[in-house]
């Protein structure tokens, strides 16, 4: 198992520099006074391709020798590392192929074929999806880009909170969803080192919960195919995730389908921003939690604004 390291960190933010925003922090009152803590939100949803994950992708698909690149790149997501993957691959002008279940909304589809990617689609659990991948890149020999599972990709991430610390000073903690773990393993790597004093959460829907479960048992525990709004984080942690989730991540809190639905519109009217069901996740859990984070002031990241206008979760 390769671990990233600080170092690597540091040389993604420069080579991904002209492949992606230094997205803005936005705050709200409202917010602040509804959860008792000062919120400083990291508008991932407002990155390239609508997702933190370009971040990661652009660093896969740009640190590749020319010799990796002949039969492209692949993946298999539920949407965003897919559509992140296209836009990466696009840009440096070669194919990409995402492997998706086939209930992944429609919008995420349509991203990843808007920059020039083919989707091939599985059915809707971890297991369809390994062995539907594992036939592409037999067949087309591509490059494999883990969504989270890969440190290539996780250092990509660390570039996130990297920037939330040099645009707010005196974090007291972090609050990021938690599906497979690399945003929250790219937060980790990066506070651990830069500012060890700052305590990472990490956000979990009720009904996928098995990050919950692992963090409390010790050990990896996986779900196949669980059911929630937040499409995003339906995938289990992996072996190097799990690493950074068991010796930095703080706790790890769980919310109701409901309560991502509320946290899903409080981000919308206050911020005034899109934000997907993965990303109200975060915010949920800090209204939740209010009694751990009171007077604090906490990071939200918002990891994505990429949904269907067409079935959003109160229709």
């Amino acid at each position: 198992m390769i671990v990233p390291t600080l170092s690597d960190v540091l040389a993604a933010h420069e080579r991904i520099r002209p492949h992606i925003v230094r997205t803005p922090v936005l705050t709200s009152p409202f917010l602040d006074l509804l959860s008792g803590a000062e919120l400083f939100f990291k508008c991932e949803n407002l990155q390239k391709a609508g997702a933190f994950k370009a971040r990661g992708a652009a660093n896969a698909v740009f640190g590749l020798t020319e010799a990796q690149t002949k039969s492209g790149v692949a993946t298999h997501s539920s949407g965003n590392h897919g559509t992140c993957l296209a836009y990466a691959a696009s840009r440096r002008g070669i194919p990409c192929t995402v492997v998706m279940p086939r209930t992944a909304p429609q919008a995420k589809k349509d991203a990843v074929r808007s920059f020039g990617g083919k989707v091939v689609e599985c059915e809707p659990s971890t297991s369809s999806r390994e062995a539907v991948f594992a036939e592409v890149v037999a067949q087309s020999g591509a490059e494999f880009v883990h969504p989270y599972n890969d440190p290539r990709v996780i250092a990509g991430q660390g570039t996130c909170s990297k920037e939330l610390t040099e645009q707010v000073e005196g974090i007291d903690a972090v609050v990021a969803p938690i599906g497979g773990g690399g945003m929250i393993s790219g937060t980790c790597l990066t506070v651990s080192n830069l500012a060890p004093d700052i305590r990472v959460y990490a956000a979990e829907p009720e009904q996928a919960d098995d990050a919950y479960r692992s963090f409390k048992a010790g050990s990896i525990i996986a779900d196949d195919a669980p059911s929630t709004i937040a499409d995003g984080l339906k995938v289990p942690l992996k072996e190097l995730t799990w690493h950074f989730v068991k010796n930095h991540v703080a706790d790890i809190f769980t919310v109701s389908e409901s309560e991502i639905v509320d946290a899903m519109k409080l981000i919308w009217k206050h911020l005034k921003v899109i934000a997907e069901p993965s990303s109200a996740v975060a915010l949920a859990a800090v209204l939740k939690h209010k009694p751990m984070l009171a007077g604090k002031r906490v990071g939200v990241i918002l990891t994505g604004g990429n949904v269907d206008l067409d079935k959003l979760p109160w229709q």
